[in-house]
């Protein structure tokens, strides 16, 4: 029964992910060019997006698949498991240091211009950047967990011998 919650809080999580960057880079394509205010305002919803949606589902799946592993003893002699794992630690890490930062900061420099109506695209273009390349590598690592999971390589732990 544990096991079962663990597998079903993980699945739950993971598309919790995959929504949250779906609509992301929905709501960044889709995001009005012709309007400050309007565009701050979608601004301020992405960010709201990675704080309560995002980030939230992202721990989820990090820690119900570590405690699956540990409620398994046959994940923790398989290598897909570890593997996942640690691309896991690497999505948080990714989307902690480029889609929720880049999201906060473009939120804050849309409000900025968005109240003093003085808009400098060169502000933005970075942080936009380094958005399009987060998005899109979150996702593709998010996607290749999926595959490991439905896949499970026969990847084995080397055991000590003593």
């Amino acid at each position: 029964m544990y096991r079962k919650l663990l597998k079903l809080l993980h699945e739950v999580g993971a598309v919790g992910v995959m929504g949250a960057l779906a609509a992301y880079i929905v709501l960044v394509v889709t995001a009005p060019q012709d309007s400050l205010v309007e565009y701050a305002a979608v601004r301020r919803g992405i960010a709201a997006l990675t704080q309560y949606l995002l980030l939230p589902s992202l721990v989820l799946v990090l820690i119900s698949g570590l405690l699956a592993i540990a409620a398994t003893r046959a994940y923790m002699d398989q290598g897909w498991p570890w593997l996942k794992a640690l691309s896991t630690v690497a999505m948080f890490e990714g989307t902690l240091l480029t889609i929720n930062a880049s999201a906060r900061k473009a939120a804050e420099i849309s409000a900025l211009a968005a109240s003093t109506g003085d808009s400098d695209p060169t502000l933005l273009a970075p942080i936009l950047r380094t958005e399009w390349i987060g998005l899109w590598t979150i996702l593709a690592l998010s996607f290749a967990n999926i595959l490991v999971a439905v896949w499970r390589p026969r990847l084995r732990r080397r055991r000590e011998t003593s």
